[in-house]
């Protein structure tokens, strides 16, 4: 025999009824839906109803729950599932034919408002990891926490100051760090800084004397920097 699968969209008659088989303790709920078609009527200039369909629906176990939960009197629905028809005697002797769907799927019809999902987690499934060494594994290596501002880290290895190597003939005050002596002009010993070199009290020699004046007089000289 093969299965006629069907999509009914249409609203609930009624709100679901939960209920357990006495054999196996399944879970089953069962509702009616209708459909009804719309027309646009020329003569009245308005949209009318057309004919309905209204087929009892039944939902098995996993299902069952959700729609015990979730559907409500007049909600707007998309059901799918296997179409098949059932006959009995009703108590007036009357033969009596049903339409019944054993439901695949159900849900709302989103064009006609909105809805939120919430999703079956089963008991004992958990999302946490409790295991600290575990947590930190990543792609199968370890990994550490990054720190929230990348500033507090301080410098990097490769952002290590620069040394400037003019920078020692600076602090030592040499030529060589860009500075020009200039000032009185030696005369040999004779003169220095406008004054005359000679013996002194001590009787030091001349040539002594006269390269301490020297010494003096770089001293008192200024310094100007040359342009680079």
């Amino acid at each position: 025999m093969f299965d006629t699968t069907v999509t009914i969209v249409g609203n609930a008659l009624n709100a679901p009824e939960l209920r357990r088989t006495n054999g196996t303790n399944t879970l089953v709920a069962s509702f009616r839906v209708a459909s009804t078609s719309r027309r646009y009527d020329k003569d009245s200039g308005r949209w009318v109803d057309g004919p309905s369909l209204r087929v009892r629906v039944t939902c098995w176990r996993r299902l069952a729950e959700g729609v015990a939960q979730s559907v409500l009197t007049g909600d707007p629905l998309v059901v799918t599932g296997r179409m098949y028809t059932r006959d009995w005697v009703g108590e007036d002797g009357q033969h009596r034919v049903s339409y019944e769907l054993e439901a695949i799927a159900v849900g709302h019809d989103l064009s006609r408002g909105f809805a939120k999902f919430t999703r079956h987690r089963p008991a004992g499934v958990t999302s946490a990891v409790e295991d600290a060494e575990a947590e930190a594994r990543i792609g199968g290596e370890l990994s550490v926490p990054v720190a929230d501002s990348y500033g507090d880290l301080g410098p990097a290895a490769d952002d290590a100051a620069v040394v400037d190597p003019a920078a020692d003939d600076l602090e030592a005050g040499g030529p060589e760090a860009g500075w020009a002596e200039t000032g009185g002009e030696e005369t040999g010993g004779e003169e220095v800084g406008g004054e005359e070199v000679g013996e002194s009290e001590e009787g030091e020699p001349e040539a002594e004397g006269a390269e301490r004046g020297r010494s003096a007089g770089r001293r008192r000289r200024a310094r100007v920097p040359v342009p680079a």
